[in-house]
């Protein structure tokens, strides 16, 4: 198998030739490249390789770059210093990552992937996981605020403003820190992926809630937590059994 190694520091460069040859025996490292542009060179003037290694952060930039250039024959695997929880949400068919440093056993789950589908063709999951890579890498924007309605009015409403988010099961609701009640006309799972989770937290299907809107919290029957909130509100605010590890860790951050 021969493979290319797209890597811009030595010392990770030596420690993956060692890793490699732990993990697959018949394998010859055909190439080393530290750069985008070298990268794009080498793979023109040579036969493309059985696979390639490639780091995200190049010396001359992102290794994106590389498939906007030129067209890579070769499946992927990419390593990289991102967060692993990160990371998982990438996966798709014949690609993989690897998180810095790497590590011999994911190195073996990722040559078992690479074994059981190097008979697909790599170049449209290659493009595929390089639109995705771009848009999760770059900052999330999150929503700043909403246009409500206020009677007969439209208001603009700022998300620093809001206290809690919560359902009725069938409209959704937004309460602001000065006690005024709201209608929005979106999901609870929308708004959830809308908020910045340091600031809002969905205990449940029918809750999203800032710190700041916590007055008390005790333990409760099932291994739940009860809640009061900052404004009251006339209904029991549970944290779901599900949430309450999550739910515990937002609050200690």
């Amino acid at each position: 198998m021969k493979i290319l190694i797209v890597e811009d520091e030595d010392l990770a460069v030596k420690k993956l030739q060692k890793t490699l040859l732990s993990v697959e025996e018949d394998i010859e490292i055909t190439g080393i490249t530290d750069s985008v542009k070298d990268t794009v060179e080498w793979l023109q003037t040579n036969p493309a390789p059985d696979l390639i290694l490639m780091d995200i952060e190049l010396a001359d930039g992102q290794s994106f770059n590389i498939f906007n250039m030129i067209e890579v024959k070769s499946p992927v695997i990419f390593t990289t210093s991102y967060d692993e929880y990160a990371l998982k949400a990438f996966k798709v068919n014949s690609i993989d990552y690897l998180l810095k440093p790497v590590q011999v056993e994911d190195l073996q789950a990722a040559f078992r992937k690479f074994h059981s589908l190097k008979s697909d063709p790599p170049g449209e999951n290659i493009l595929h996981l390089v639109d995705e890579l771009k848009q999760k890498l770059m900052p999330k924007e999150y929503r700043k605020r909403f246009l409500v309605k206020n009677g007969q009015r439209l208001v603009s409403i700022e998300v620093s403003d809001i206290s809690y988010l919560f359902s009725d099961g069938r409209l959704n609701f937004f309460k602001t820190q000065d006690n005024k009640k709201f209608v929005v006309d979106y999901t609870m799972d929308e708004l959830e992926n809308m908020l910045h989770p340091d600031q809002f937290f969905r205990i449940s299907r029918s809750f999203i809630l800032t710190i700041a809107s916590i007055s008390k919290m005790d333990d409760y029957f099932g291994n739940r937590l009860m809640l009061q909130l900052k404004p009251e509100i006339d209904r029991e605010v549970l944290v779901s059994r599900e949430k309450v590890t999550a739910f515990k860790k937002w609050m200690g951050k």
